[in-house]
């Protein structure tokens, strides 16, 4: 059986010490063929659980702050587990499988995520958790990605954002789950990994040979995500912001019942005041993040995540004061101005300037 940091390497990859590729050849090259077409990522970084028994939906139901415990078999929904002042520890997408379900994390986070669930199961609860890490690798596909998705699976391509479905691939038994796209489409395929140089090779001739499909990296992949505004775990998905302030609004229910720092997320939503928001922004030049913002020599804010794009546009994510975060605005970074383009994430509906909380 082919290792497959070595096939990786044969395809020209440069791996990361984690076995994660970087890029093949050139991140620049990577990223441009996610916007002209369809991309393969290895994303094996990700964390992969799974939850059995008759409480699995109900105990994240219990501890987050979406509506998981109504997931239909074939449905999921992307959640965030707060601290008790609502500051963000964790997210996490959820997909009901019918007898099991399956659990997503931002990279590294898995067995954090582990261990919080198990710490949070108590007499009479039913759940049984397994780390799926060790056993299976996580690919992406990025861009135009439902066509060879529907030729891998015909009719796939409909499945709801967060959707899954069991499907064969090489002989082996995949999930597919269509993720919140950052550029046209984004699917994970949860691969067996003793399957897995034979999966990514069948998926690679298959959409390199109908679809265009070239391989990339994770540098490519931060590209995309700065790019699309996406909030990254450790950045903007940290314990410095409540999940409104970078744009979750919609991974928070506010029908559903109490979960932990469900009482000042009410309260924001009720009150319709928020004192940050998330935005993207242009910058004059290249600026590490992260770096405080001000205008008028003002705190305004935190440059968050920043990257330069191979045509040189430096491009970054900014959790800003709403008195200064409206597009057009620029702030700085030290000496160097930072635009505000828009906002990023999702808003919430009818949130105004003037209802914001005072910088």
């Amino acid at each position: 059986m082919t290792d497959f940091a070595q096939y990786q390497r044969e395809l020209g990859a440069e791996l990361a010490a984690d076995g994660i590729a970087l890029h093949y050849g050139s991140a620049d090259r990577d990223f441009g063929f996610i916007m002209g077409s369809v991309v393969l990522m290895d994303r094996s970084h990700e964390g992969r659980l799974e939850l059995i028994g008759r409480d699995r939906l109900a105990i994240p139901q219990r501890m987050s702050t979406n509506d998981v415990g109504a997931l239909k078999p074939g449905e999921g929904a992307s959640t965030i587990f707060t601290t008790p002042n609502a500051r963000i520890l964790d997210r996490a997408v959820f997909c009901n499988l019918g007898e099991r379900v399956i659990a997503l994390t931002e990279p590294g986070r898995g067995s954090a995520l582990l261990g919080y669930l198990q710490r949070n199961i108590f007499f009479n609860d039913d759940l049984r958790l397994r780390d799926l890490s060790g056993e299976t690798r996580a690919f992406a596909l990025h861009g135009a990605a439902d066509g060879l998705m529907d030729d891998l699976s015909p009719g796939i391509s409909a499945l709801p954002i967060f959707g899954a479905r069991e499907i064969e691939i090489a002989g082996a038994q995949v999930i597919a789950i269509r993720l919140k796209p950052l550029a046209s489409a984004a699917w994970s395929l949860i691969v067996p990994s003793t399957s897995s140089v034979d999966v990514h090779r069948a998926v690679y001739a298959r959409g390199r040979d109908d679809h265009h499909l070239r391989l990339a990296g994770s540098l490519a992949y931060n590209m995309l995500r700065i790019y699309a505004g996406w909030p990254g775990g450790g950045r903007e998905l940290s314990g410095d912001y409540i999940p409104l302030e970078v744009g979750l609004w919609d991974e928070v229910s506010f029908t559903k019942g109490c979960y932990t720092g469900q009482e000042i997320i009410a309260r924001m939503e009720s009150r319709g005041r928020l004192a940050k928001t998330i935005v993207r922004v242009r910058l004059d030049a290249p600026v590490g993040a992260p770096a405080e913002l001000t205008a008028e020599g003002k705190s305004a804010g935190v440059l968050t995540s920043a990257v330069t794009l191979p045509e040189g546009l430096h491009v970054g994510i900014a959790v800003a004061k709403m008195a200064y975060a409206q597009p057009g605005h620029t702030l700085f970074a030290g000496e160097t101005p930072v635009h505000i383009l828009d906002y990023a994430g999702v808003q919430p509906p009818g949130l105004r300037e003037e209802e914001a909380a005072d910088g």
